[in-house]
């Protein structure tokens, strides 16, 4: 260097860092030269190789979680590691299967449909459509579950084809659509699709602006897409592969709209050519879903048969006569958007499984990842064992533990429906869809966050999962809507029982037919995880929304407003509501399921998962304390207490995670050896 130039930046740091270290005790520089030697590299040592044997019985958790078709379950995943159709690939000593999304949009359509086809030749659709009773619906649901958790775009394919189109034929059709497409659509003959959606219209399904005009000459419903607006929107299936569709219209006789109602329509023939006078395009590229092919549909005067008329609850007779067997038009409106309740009941079940594949992965990374020391000499400690990590991914175990059960209780609603319970399912389905998707987004985004950059890799799953599972916020209802339902109905049974002097009864509200629950002014930590004392508290905050609300919007009537503008105006309210509703829900259904467990040891871990639920409920909402169900020493008790239950639930977080059945296969290399998958060796890119 010429010294004639003055010293680099570089150059005079060097000199201070030298000018410092000649400056140190023989014992400080000993340990300054320590700490420069190279330390030993770091090994990946698996969990199960420090973590304490399960204090439970894994097996029984599963059951309890999964509570039914297990065998089933495990039947579907190995279908799926069999075959080379789902990307096997090897990484860390272990074999993943995960679809690969760096194809293009098409290439990724192509390969949704190897796979359905794949599935269909190994039978796991048999029965779906045409097997009655409980148990084939509950064994066609588990099956979905597993499909759901290799991949969304499978899960969704198959579930507009037999949970949208199948579910309408099925249960808006008689006899005659029975005969004539069960069958082929259970074997994959037809392919159908599910046109409700438009542009111009989603949640508000009474407003659609397709018509279908029945002409008497010909016995013809003639269907148009009248304006750009009411082109059909996001039906998936329809840009590639759909054959058939149920098409919803408002239905013209004579100059009369009878209101919204299906149609079958077939809008490609068997050689997969488009059918005269229907327009189809794509949706284009979206953040997630490329494997579904989503489409745009244009009807210009298409003519079906009358008897395409989906006509269980409504028929056009042969001379233009409209009969129906339901007279309300509203409770006719209700009926024909039925086969939506099986898609939330599927949705809000999927969410929760996702969830657990991501704590999944969360947790056993964070039990395999080591960073810092507490002390200078010391090893680097486990993330789960800080008490900030664990605050960060145990509620969401805890969450997914107690969702698992709400799901379930859903399902076994929806099998064993009747006329009389299609009110309650329709309410629990909206309440629980809403809840447990936006908490499948919350657990993916903090679990991405907890693996840091590892959390980004495609190959790791958390990360592509927060774009393929984000639509579930807003399709088959927008949880905002469906949350607004909810309030509504509960503000309609509370004016029921006021106008009739009867007690509640259904929907859990019995609670309110006793006496106003009283919290005690202190709180222990006993008091805190007493089960009686939860019920409780959730109670008293959902009876004191529910009166707020009645009485906010019965304020807004007495001004003049009408009801739906006086409901719109209390929305606050309403939100707060629903949640209120829902969390009480979810809890009251968990404790009847721990009910039934004999005492032990596992029956200790679900009251310290209850207990870590709750106490995050009233950690995150602001209602206890906005409404004055706690004081401010309660809600900080309840903060307190969650720190604790974290740590005592911090040693069977393996074995919870162990329990929820996800084979390796279907978890990510994260899960592993990351240290090993990311090896030069192994030729990852």
């Amino acid at each position: 260097m010429d010294p004639s130039y003055p010293p680099s930046a570089t150059a005079r740091r060097a000199a201070a860092i030298a000018r410092h270290l000649a400056g140190l005790s023989p014992r400080d520089a000993a340990a300054v030269a320590a700490a420069l030697e190279p330390s030993a590299c770091l090994s990946y040592a698996p969990p199960e190789s420090s973590e304490p044997a399960p204090a439970f019985s894994p097996l029984e958790l599963r059951s309890l979680l999964d509570r039914h078709h297990l065998r089933e379950r495990d039947w579907a995943f190995r279908a799926m590691e069999e075959s080379p159709l789902f990307c096997q690939r090897r990484s860390g000593g272990k074999v993943f299967v995960s679809p690969d999304y760096n194809e293009g949009k098409e290439g990724q359509r192509e390969a949704t449909m190897r796979r359905v086809g794949y599935l269909a030749r190994r039978g796991v659709f048999r029965g779906w459509l045409t097997e009655p009773g409980p148990d084939a619906e509950l064994r066609k649901l588990a099956l979905l579950e597993c499909l759901g958790m290799y991949d969304h775009s499978l899960a969704i394919k198959i579930g507009v084809h037999f949970f949208l189109w199948g579910s309408a034929i099925k249960f808006l059709g008689t006899k005659r659509h029975h005969d004539k497409w069960l069958s082929d659509t259970e074997n994959y003959v037809i392919k159908g699709c599910f046109s409700m959606t438009e542009l111009g219209h989603g949640s508000n399904v009474r407003g659609i602006e397709t018509v279908a005009t029945y002409d008497i000459k010909t016995r013809e419903f003639v269907i148009n897409t009248p304006c750009e607006s009411a082109q059909k929107y996001w039906i998936g299936g329809a840009a590639n592969h759909a054959t058939h569709t149920i098409v919803f219209a408002q239905l013209h006789i004579n100059g009369r709209n009878e209101g919204v109602h299906a149609f079958v329509a077939q809008i490609r023939d068997e050689h997969e050519n488009v059918m005269p006078n229907i327009q189809i395009a794509d949706c284009g590229h979206k953040i997630g879903l490329n494997g579904v092919d989503n489409g745009r549909i244009w009807f210009n005067n298409i003519r079906v048969p009358r008897e395409n008329l989906l006509n269980l609850v409504a028929d056009v007779l042969p001379d233009g006569q409209y009969v129906s067997t339901i007279d309300d038009p509203d409770q006719r409106f209700a009926a024909f958007l039925s086969p939506l309740t099986l898609g939330r009941v599927n949705i809000a079940v999927n969410a929760v499984y996702i969830s657990k594949v991501g704590v999944a992965i969360a947790v056993r990374y964070a039990l395999s990842r080591r960073a810092f020391s507490v002390t200078p000499d010391g090893p680097e400690m486990l993330l789960l064992d800080y008490p900030s990590h664990q605050r960060r991914l145990l509620p969401l175990l805890a969450k997914a533990c107690l969702m698992s059960s709400a799901g379930n209780f859903m399902k076994r609603m929806y099998v064993k429906r009747t006329p009389e319970l299609n009110k309650s399912i329709h309410i629990y389905s909206s309440a629980l869809k809403a809840t447990l998707t936006w908490q499948n987004m919350t657990t993916l985004q903090e679990c991405r966050e907890a693996c840091g950059g590892q959390g980004l890799k495609t190959e790791n799953r958390i990360g592509i999962f927060k774009a393929e599972f984000d639509v579930q916020s807003t399709f088959e209802g927008d949880n905002n809507v469906l949350m607004q339902q909810v309030s509504k109905a509960l503000y309609a049974e509370f004016l029921t029982a006021k106008r009739k002097n009867q007690p509640f009864k259904g929907l859990g509200l019995e609670h309110l037919n006793g006496p106003c629950p009283v919290i005690p002014d202190y709180l222990t930590s006993g008091t805190l995880r007493s089960s009686s004392f939860q019920m409780d508290l959730l109670c008293l905050r959902e009876r004191d929304l529910l009166k707020r609300f009645t009485t906010e919007v019965s304020n807004y009537l007495a001004q003049g407003e009408n009801r739906e503008k006086a409901l719109m105006l209390s929305y606050q309210l309403a939100e707060d509501l629903a949640r209120a509703f829902t969390e009480r829900t979810i809890l009251q259904i968990f404790l009847e399921d721990e009910k039934n467990i004999p005492t032990g040891s596992l029956k200790d871990i679900l009251g310290l998962l209850r207990s870590l639920y709750v106490m995050v409920c009233i950690d995150e909402s602001a209602s206890f304390l906005r409404y004055g169900c706690l004081s401010r020493e309660n809600v900080a008790a309840a903060r307190k207490e969650v720190m604790t239950l974290c740590s005592e639930l911090r040693p069977h977080a393996l074995a919870i995670v162990s329990s929820f059945g996800i084979p390796d296969a279907f978890l990510s290399p994260l899960a592993f050896d990351w240290i090993e998958a990311n090896a030069r060796s192994s030729g990852n890119e």
